[in-house]
Order: structure tokens, then C-alpha cells, then sequence
């Protein structure tokens, strides 16, 4: 099945909001996708006064491609807090 990683970076001082806007898309996305799994991770140490950020996605049933558009729509609000491109990683689950 099907995980989603998807990657980006946002600068220190855009760290409490963005953390607080993903926090309410991921609990958004989760009440209309019953069955989703979301996580938001952060590396501890910044580079050049920037963090990256990584927000991970699971479903008992795979994330497939309405999954993960939804997923994308709902990450538009994001742009004024982000630098640079969002990158999606797509993983298949092996056990």
C-alpha cells in the first residue's frame, strides 16, 4: 500500500504558524478520509534559518491518486509559510 512523505522547508520564524496551519489541514483531511493516518515532523536543527519539514500520510486501504489530490488541494494554504516547492515521496509499505 501506498505512504506519502512529503518535504519542504519554512523558515524559523514561520515555524509556529505553519505548525499550527498543518496541524488544522491534517486534522481536517482526517475527518473526511476516515481511516487516514497524519504526521507532522520537523528536523530539530535548522540550516541557513531554515527547517525542514516532512508531513507523512498512511491509509489502512493505500493513498491513491483522489487520496492524494485532496491531500495537495489542501496544502495550497500553505505557500505564504513554505520555501521553495512541497516534494512528495511515494513508498509502498512492505510488511
Amino acid at each position: 500500500m501506498r505512504e506519502l512523505f512529503i518535504y519542504y522547508r519554512a523558515t524559523q520564524e514561520n515555524a509556529s504558524v505553519l505548525h499550527a496551519q498543518v496541524s488544522r489541514m491534517q486534522t481536517e483531511l482526517r475527518a473526511r478520509h476516515p481511516g487516514l493516518q497524519a504526521r507532522l515532523l520537523r528536523r530539530p536543527q535548522a540550516a541557513d534559518g531554515l527547517h525542514t519539514w516532512m508531513e507523512t500520510y498512511s491509509s489502512p486501504d493505500g493513498i491513491d491518486s483522489a487520496l492524494q489530490g485532496a491531500i495537495e488541494s489542501a496544502a495550497l494554504a500553505l505557500a505564504p509559510w513554505i520555501e521553495g516547492p512541497r516534494h512528495t515521496e511515494e513508498f509502498d509499505a512492505c510488511a
